[in-house]
């Protein structure tokens, strides 16, 4: 019987071929913790007598929450980061100011590869299967574990094959075919599952929009998402793998619990309505919605390929005088980039307020907090009841194009709408 992707990165780890269902004890490539997750992590950690970490080159640790920290209390969770990253001599703990967000930072530094079997204590770790790595979110317990051995058990996951046919339309990329899907199965459609993206359209997707795509597997309760290597990947990670990697194909044969078709070019830039993100319309459906803030940014689109497109939204436009216009790049590499394209310039002159890097808004935590009432479209993961701040905010999730598109008009909009923006194809 033929093997998924994900059923040949776990046997490799653990010597012997393993089979949906089994439980093994896996060796880990990459233990990341951030500044919410990692302090619990190190406190079991010292609380079971650990002494040492198994690798201090593969235990990773940023913050990235709540910082710069908002209050005494973030600013104590990150110390004690700190403190542990000194003792334990890690060589992969980013500071304020060389640090970014934690799943745009570990693939733009080479950190995480394919053939990797990576843990972190944090749900949108499964970003990294974009690379084509298993990697899926533990609580801090499990971190603890992982940090002091080395290893972690898993229930070795069914997968689900996911076939996109065709090329995607104008302004529409791995946001609105991640959306579409987690409409179309629901947002427990693949619980506990590899979700494993294939087809044209994914051949023709950046590393960017692939990346989008495999953060937001969690969002239909996957259990990693992961994309087979190619080109396009070893373009992206010749030049930045600070270590050898593997690539893992799955074999013709490989038996799925279900397989999805879906034709790509009939796929219109998504929406997801308050309050899950499986709540999702076609924009030419959403209507009138007016808004109070618009966040681009987040672990999902704070690539600078995200920038690139809102900018060529916002170039000779403004914000709407009712809208706050938050922008938030996702490392201090993506920072930098942007400035030297001219990105920032246009952003201050669309009357945005352009951050360092941080999750901030994303979680609720700060750089946008939602009173009362108030309405934000972002380019972020989630919208759950009081996601972005109070429980009768509401959040609405869509590409960076509509982001900005509705920055500009006060309302839901489809960049269409927006004149002289010319095109974009990812």
């Amino acid at each position: 019987m033929g093997k998924t992707i994900t059923e040949k990165i776990l046997g490799a780890h653990v010597g012997r071929e393993v089979s949906p269902g089994e439980l093994i004890e896996c060796p880990v490539d990459i233990a990341l913790g951030n500044d919410i997750t990692a302090p619990l992590a190190i406190a079991e950690f010292e609380r079971v007598g650990a002494k040492r970490v198994f690798d201090p080159e593969r235990v990773i640790l940023v913050p990235d929450h709540f910082v710069p920290n908002k209050d005494i209390k973030s600013a104590g969770q990150c110390k004690i980061l700190r403190e542990f990253a000194k003792e334990q001599n890690l060589k992969y703990y980013f500071e304020v100011g060389r640090m970014g967000i934690e799943h745009a930072l570990l693939p733009e530094q080479g950190l995480v590869l394919p053939g990797d079997v990576i843990i972190g204590a944090d749900s949108h770790t499964c970003t990294y299967g974009a690379l084509g790595a298993f990697a899926t979110g533990a609580g801090s317990t499990d971190l603890a574990a992982a940090m002091a051995t080395g290893q972690i058990w898993f229930k070795v996951p069914e997968s689900i094959r996911f076939v996109y046919h065709g090329q995607p339309g104008k302004w529409v990329g791995g946001k609105d075919l991640i959306l579409y899907t987690i409409g179309q199965i629901g947002v427990d459609g693949a619980l506990y599952q590899a979700m494993e993206f294939t087809g044209e359209a994914i051949s023709n997707l950046s590393m960017a929009g692939r990346l989008t795509m495999s953060n937001m597997a969690i969002e239909a309760g996957g259990k990693a998402g992961i994309i087979e290597p190619d080109e396009t990947t070893l373009n992206y990670i010749r030049d930045r793998a600070k270590r050898k990697w593997k690539i893992y194909h799955r074999d013709p044969d490989a038996v799925y619990s279900k397989v999805y078709e879906f034709n790509a070019a009939a796929i219109e830039p998504q929406v997801a309505f308050p309050h899950l993100p499986s709540n999702t319309k076609p924009i030419s459906e959403v209507g009138h919605i007016e808004i109070d803030q618009a966040v681009i940014g987040s672990c999902t689109n704070g690539r600078i390929e995200d920038l690139r497109e809102a900018a060529q939204i916002f170039k000779g436009h403004k914000a709407h005088p009712e809208v706050r216009l938050i922008i938030i790049p996702a490392t201090q590499h993506i920072y930098q980039q942007a400035m030297k394209e001219g990105l920032i310039d246009i952003f201050l002159s669309a009357e945005a307020a352009v951050s360092t890097p941080t999750c901030g808004p994303c979680l609720g935590g700060y750089m946008g907090v939602l009173a009362e009432g108030e309405r934000a479209i972002a380019t972020t993961n989630r919208n759950f009841a009081g996601r972005m701040g109070h429980p009768r905010s509401e959040i609405y999730l869509a590409n960076p194009a509509v982001t900005a598109a509705s920055a500009i008009l006060g309302r839901i909009a489809g960049p269409e709408e927006i004149a002289d923006c010319g095109m974009r194809n990812e």
